[in-house]
């Protein structure tokens, strides 16, 4: 695609204006919204990337928007396994519910600069050395078999990092929230807000997370303007989807296992890739429409069998309660029938003193 500077600068100012917007709304009324408005919001992203994935189609070609949407749902999903971490650091550092919002918005815009960064970066490598492929695919496939090799039962609470320790022990901290601010002076002493700290260790996470995010969309297309924009479309509704789902979260079980076999498949594509680029075999590679497909089977068998999962789990544990509950009466019943005395049973008299 040869997009012009302007269609750069048009984009990424449309982007800023509207993480600008997102920043008043929240600083003039901070509130948790709820399930309608996350839900409203959310249809309003899906539906202009879904237009702006269209538009590619008509002002490009179908070969560009197809790339768009592979990478644009590979990313959103990505992200919705990303809301389990946010939801634990929130968790962890207790933030208010209503400056919830506030961090993710702080999140998301670190995460697209972080983004633009790496993207910016892959990119030149990629043009100079196709070989690289050959890194990204073996990164992803390990990642992969992290993923599937991790045990659900065993998921820990978020543990502070490095740099947020660092701070911890450089800076004085208050552990309760002033507001919003980041900072506050107490008894003529400036000290450092929970709420800065929380916007660290976001902050940082959303870098891990790049890690693995740009080379799976590189595995989809290698255009720069087509990455940027599906990773901004797939951030940009992740905070409400952070109220809207973050409950639900909990019974998608298997996301993990369907991203290790998504992540995996982007993998051997990159390395079949590398290999048609640098060697003179003849060597299949693997279309994007082919790669669509197998994607969304996978995002779909996931989501039915977490939830049959989750589901099944509930009736057992409901079954294991009104069993308990069952015995409790019964043990109940027969105390209360053992004590209580019968008709012929003497009941010895109460002697005064």
């Amino acid at each position: 695609m040869d997009i012009q500077p302007w269609v750069w600068a048009v984009t990424i100012t449309v982007l800023l204006a509207v993480i600008a917007v997102d920043f008043v709304i929240i600083a003039r009324r901070p509130h948790e919204p709820s399930m309608r408005e996350a839900a409203a919001w959310i249809g309003v992203y899906v539906s202009l990337a879904i237009a702006f994935g269209i538009g590619l189609g008509f002002l490009s070609t179908p070969a560009q928007s197809l790339d768009f949407f592979t990478g644009w749902i590979v990313e959103y999903s990505m992200s919705v396994d990303n809301l389990f971490v946010f939801i634990l650091i929130l968790g962890s550092f207790a933030v208010p519910a209503q400056h919830r919002q506030r961090v993710l918005l702080v999140g998301i815009a670190l995460a697209l600069l972080f983004r633009g960064l790496f993207i910016a970066l892959g990119a030149a490598v990629v043009n100079a050395f196709a070989g690289v492929f050959f890194l990204f695919g073996a990164f992803l496939l390990f990642t992969a078999w992290k993923l599937i090799t991790e045990s659900g039962d065993d998921e820990e609470g978020y543990k502070e990092n490095a740099a947020v320790r660092m701070v911890r022990r450089f800076l004085p901290t208050t552990d309760r929230y002033h507001e919003a601010k980041l900072t506050v002076r107490i008894d003529g002493k400036r000290v450092v807000t929970p709420m800065l700290m929380v916007m660290i260790a976001v902050g940082l996470t959303d870098i891990l997370f790049a890690l693995d995010s740009i080379p799976a969309i590189f595995g989809i297309t290698q255009e720069p303007y087509l990455v940027f924009t599906a990773n901004a479309f797939a951030l940009m509704g992740l905070r409400q989807l952070y109220f809207l789902i973050g409950g639900l979260l909990t019974k998608l079980v298997h996301l993990n296992k369907g991203l290790s076999v998504i992540l995996g498949f982007i993998g051997l594509k990159l390395i079949l890739h590398a290999l048609h680029e640098t060697t003179d075999w003849h060597v299949p590679e693997i279309g994007t429409l082919t790669s669509l497909f197998v994607i969304l089977a996978t995002l779909a068998i996931t989501t039915m069998t977490s939830l049959l999962s989750a589901r099944a789990t509930a009736a057992k544990e409901a079954a294991s309660v009104g069993a308990e509950h069952g015995r409790e009466s019964e043990t109940a019943h027969a105390a209360a029938s053992h004590g209580r005395p019968d008709d012929d049973d003497e009941v010895p008299s109460r002697v005064g003193g």
